[in-house]
């Protein structure tokens, strides 16, 4: 046994540990799901900060990094940006409805704000579109185990499920925090220890451009080579604004202060840090060429370029952030099958006890779905495109509208749902190949926004005409 794949196990099993510990500690529902509403804003700042930092954003962006260069900026610069929109604009409002009504989910917010129906519909999308992010982290983890011991694919991918979802399934929400706090911790020396190292051996900025092995637009931040590359990973930006799993944790605050501070700080560190991988991945590109799988370009630069201590403790950040990330991906699956399937539609009598049973029974099913799922996608980048292009069209729309706009009805959120996807699909698997310049996302948010606009001033003009009926007969 190496000394990178000994410390990845040591790591794991204190995980695992922590998150057993932890469990003693959940009383009932409201611990798991939204941790009591005590979250201060450093916790608050180091559990959405550990979700945000996950697979996508190392593995994903440095296979970015690798291709595009400095652009590749744009991966964790579009969850910033999101999370800035979070922090200020959805956060604090949507969090003192909760505090109000007692909500512990995106689902409770949606039934309050429009129907039982809108609240269904939009839980089962999201748990299918779940399960390709969750499926996303675990191709990063098995990545990892693949380079430093030579674990097959498949068996990477169960390890992996393995060591979140038992993590998870222990505390919830409570858990998941003081776990998250130890993750960063790991994360941040990781790659503060990797990134120096790497550029001096890469000949630092300077190097890297000058060498024959990289394109003239590496130094480029606003290149993009086509679809998901550079500046078009904006298209990601309304699934950080609207996450439910990220949206879950503003729940946990203690107060809308805690939301502004702990997710606005948290904002201008993950842009910050997205410089991180997309220097590597330049780093990568001037000193192995070679790379054809985005997927370890991060884990090979690592294991190639550092001392072997160096390059255990970067590896564990790696296998950290993808934990991390799995966290708040596990959330969305057990809060939305327990809570808002099976306590709202099944069930609605069921005790707290009965209720968290069934939250970490679908924590255990996500994982097991997820793991199908990582063994019939190919890359990081194309588990995430699912997840976040259906997160956006079904629910930005949606939960933007019903906090700004107190006249909407449940028709209008169906109308934009349906808009939004079924234009998504369109888009993305019908149309000819002289259209293929669309993109999906951009023309399902497009359809979203234009459905429920749509039928919002349908409303509006009955309503109109309501009351210049009702001052007729007055007169």
């Amino acid at each position: 046994m190496n000394l990178q794949l000994a410390l990845l196990i040591a790591y794991s099993v204190a995980l695992i540990a922590i998150g057993l510990s932890i469990a003693r500690l959940v009383k009932g529902s409201a611990d798991f799901f939204v941790a009591g509403r005590s979250l201060s804003a450093p916790l608050l700042f180091a559990t959405v900060l550990a979700s945000n930092i996950g697979a996508g954003a190392t593995i994903g962006a440095t296979g970015r990094g690798y291709f595009d260069g400095i652009s590749a900026w744009w991966w964790n610069g579009s969850s910033a940006i999101g999370s800035i929109f979070l922090a200020f604009f959805i956060g604090p409002r949507i969090w003192r409805v909760a505090k109000a009504h007692n909500l512990f989910t995106t689902g409770d917010f949606l039934e309050l704000r429009y129907s039982p129906l809108v609240r269904g519909l939009v839980t089962l999308l999201i748990w299918l579109g779940t399960l390709s992010i969750f499926a996303g982290q675990l191709i990063a983890g098995a990545a990892v185990l693949s380079v430093v011991a030579g674990v097959p694919r498949w068996e990477g991918t169960i390890i992996s499920a393995f060591v979140v979802t038992v993590t998870f399934m222990a505390g919830g929400l409570l858990g998941t925090v003081w776990v998250n706090v130890v993750q960063l911790s790991v994360l941040m020396a990781g790659f503060v220890v990797a990134v120096p190292t790497v550029l001096a051996k890469a000949g630092g900025l300077q190097g890297i451009a000058h060498s024959p092995q990289v394109p003239a637009t590496f130094l480029d931040v606003f290149h993009s080579g086509g679809p998901l590359s550079g500046w078009s990973l904006l298209v990601f930006v309304p699934a950080f604004i609207i996450s439910p799993g990220l949206m879950q944790k503003a729940y946990g605050a203690a107060n809308e202060r805690a939301v502004r501070i702990g997710i606005g700080v948290q904002a201008a560190a993950l842009a910050i840090f997205a410089f991180v991988p997309a220097l590597l991945g330049m780093a990568a590109r001037a000193m192995h060429p070679g790379l054809t799988n985005p997927n370890i370009v991060l884990p090979t630069l690592l294991i190639e370029q550092l001392p072997p201590w160096f390059g255990a403790l970067a590896l564990a950040a790696i296998f950290s952030a993808e934990v991390s990330a799995c966290d708040a991906i596990l959330f969305m699956l057990a809060t939305s099958l327990s809570q808002d399937l099976y306590k709202r539609f099944l069930q609605p009598y069921a005790d707290d006890r009965e209720v968290l049973l069934i939250a970490r029974l679908a924590s255990l099913a996500g994982g097991a779905g997820a793991v199908v799922l990582a063994l019939l996608l190919e890359t990081v980048q194309s588990a995430l495109a699912i997840f976040y292009a259906l997160l956006g069209v079904s629910l930005l729309v949606p939960v933007v509208a019903g906090l700004y706009l107190p006249r909407a009805g449940a028709r209008e959120a169906l109308a934009s749902i349906a808009g939004g996807n079924i234009t998504l699909l369109v888009v993305r698997f019908a149309l000819p190949a002289s259209l293929e310049w669309i993109d999906p996302t951009i023309a399902g948010l497009a359809a979203s926004a234009a459905g429920f606009a749509v039928v919002y001033a349908a409303r509006l003009v009955r309503l109109k005409a309501d009351t210049t009926e009702v001052g007729s007969v007055r007169l």
